[in-house]
């Protein structure tokens, strides 16, 4: 895409601080980072959201994810644990409409917001979370 910036990386128009690459993706530190280390995971052919890849580009995304991540925890100094993050449309936060994943390292020392404690939870009845999972399985058909 003409307007892209992750496609612009990927053409090597723009400089990135690449930390892996393969003939379909790219591995990169974010120049926004949330925390030191915040790297994203970038599908080399231009998808707007992961809903559209396919399994196969899905499943590469997703195994490069892996191993970033599994090079990252081999650093403690950056990360003890990390988040895993995907933004699905600018709603959910995706800023660059080209999929990419975010690798967010987690230290006892930095202090990014991202909480998934119980008790930030919403609360749902039974027969909330019964019609909120039929609805879903249904569209899985």
């Amino acid at each position: 895409m003409e307007n892209c910036v992750f496609c612009k990386i990927i053409n090597k128009e723009l400089p990135s601080y690449t930390v892996y690459e393969d003939e379909n993706v790219i591995a990169l530190l974010d120049i926004n980072p949330k925390v030191k280390g915040h790297t994203l995971v970038i599908p080399k052919g231009h998808e707007a959201n992961f809903s559209h890849l396919t399994a196969d580009q899905a499943r590469h995304l997703f195994l490069t994810t892996q191993k970033v991540l599994k090079a990252l925890l081999s650093t403690e100094s950056l990360a003890q644990g990390a988040n895993i993050l995907i933004n699905q449309d600018q709603i959910a936060g995706q800023t660059e409409m080209h999929v990419h994943a975010h690798i967010i390292p987690r230290t006892h020392k930095n202090n990014f917001g991202l909480n998934f404690n119980h008790s930030s939870s919403l609360s749902l009845s039974h027969e909330q979370f019964q019609n909120i999972a039929k609805e879903i399985s249904e569209n899985l058909k």
